[in-house]
């Protein structure tokens, strides 16, 4: 069966309303200043329903300090609320604000509601990656995730999913009904195009100590991204690889990232396998642009927006062939079993030997992010809330 493929874009037509409706957001996370994926999502997100809202939509955005971005929405149509609390925020000082200044509805882009909601409420689950793979989640991460996604299922009005596998995760794990819930493709950042200025790219590798032939990871370090299993894929592959090609993990550290580390140092490819750390956003062009492969065997995705962030750069993509990544992907990526080291050692050789696969990849991954727009998810967005 084919993976579900995104439809093409189609407006929202605003129904006819008297009244102005006043969509509350709980923008905590898209004010911080590095952002991951869920980070990414939320901002983006508010900053397309604020370009697409229609005149009677006003937006109420809630944060816990000023937010940290030049981009910020800023419009007669929304209003940012810093309302500061040391802990507890969404379940403690968002919900007293709930309780003393209702909106008409809730928007909340990252997984938690606040415990008192006193208005129809959209959530967004990105992911169960913590059903799937319960050991690469801090115990009490994995309470909270659950607690917080069942009780979701009971009391928010609608669910948004980032992909069709995402949803079929909920029906199964907590029995959710499947026409509350919506599947909201992510966009991606239109701004985000290939670097073709040989020297910023050549700078940009020198300042994170990248030199040479690459192959890329970027994203959080994190067990459930399979970074140990690709660093021993490498490994398998290295007598098929040029001699001089390099394995550049990169990314912000996540939880139980020390294994990472210790097993480059262990199989004493310190020299072959490189580890920068956090990337700023504005070097990830460069640096996407600049590898020979991107690679993302990741366990499970809710939807997987770095597979994106490499096609818009012209880069070759290997990825995972479970989770949401097929639904991503298409037919632009070279799809591997993450749970097979030599199966992602082939692929590496493949996607680092074989010329004509990587130009016909880089041809439909243009095509296929055509398929993603954040304006489109806006749209998508603001018809369940009309419905709420």
């Amino acid at each position: 069966m084919m993976p579900h493929q995104p439809q093409s874009k189609s407006n929202y037509i605003a129904p006819k309303v008297s009244s102005i409706l006043t969509v509350g957001i709980d923008a905590s996370r898209a004010a911080r200043a590095r952002r991951t994926g869920t980070e990414t999502y939320s901002l983006e997100i508010i900053k397309a329903l604020a370009k697409c809202s229609p005149d009677y939509l006003r937006l109420r955005l809630y944060t816990p300090h000023p937010p940290q971005h030049t981009d910020w929405p800023a419009s007669a149509q929304v209003e940012t609320r810093v309302i500061p609390w040391p802990r507890l925020w969404t379940h403690l000082r968002l919900a007293a604000e709930l309780r003393q200044h209702p909106p008409d509805r809730l928007f909340v882009p990252a997984h938690v509601l606040p415990l008192y909601c006193p208005v129809p409420a959209l959530v967004t689950v990105h992911d169960l990656g913590y059903k799937h793979y319960p050991a690469a989640h801090r115990p009490f991460d994995r309470w909270y995730l659950d607690w917080t996604t069942r009780r979701h299922t009971r009391v928010a009005r609608y669910i948004l999913a980032d992909s069709q596998a995402t949803k079929q995760d909920l029906i199964d794990f907590y029995q959710a009904d499947p026409q509350r819930i919506s599947v909201v493709y992510l966009g991606r950042d239109e701004s985000l195009t290939r670097e073709d200025d040989p020297l910023i790219i050549e700078r940009t590798k020198a300042k994170y100590g990248v030199d040479g032939d690459y192959l890329f990871y970027l994203g959080t370090l994190h067990p459930r991204k399979n970074l140990v299993q690709l660093i021993e894929a490498f490994q398998l592959a290295m007598p098929q690889l040029p001699l001089t090609l390099k394995l550049v993990i990169a990314g912000q550290k996540g939880w139980l990232y020390d294994e990472i580390f210790t097993r480059v140092q262990t199989l004493g490819m310190t020299e072959r396998i490189l580890l920068p750390g956090y990337i700023d956003d504005a070097d990830k062009p460069a640096l996407l642009s600049g590898a020979l492969a991107y690679v993302f065997p990741s366990l499970y995705e809710g939807f997987g927006l770095p597979v994106l962030e490499a096609m818009a750069c012209q880069t070759p993509v290997l990825t995972s062939n479970v989770s949401s990544l097929p639904e991503v992907a298409g037919d632009a990526a070279l799809l591997v079993d993450p749970h097979s080291s030599n199966d992602i050692a082939a692929g590496l050789v493949r996607l680092t030997t074989d010329t004509d696969l990587r130009h016909r990849l880089i041809e439909q991954g243009l095509r296929q992010i055509e398929k993603f727009s954040w304006d489109k998810a806006a749209n998508q967005i603001l018809e369940i809330l009309a419905k709420c």
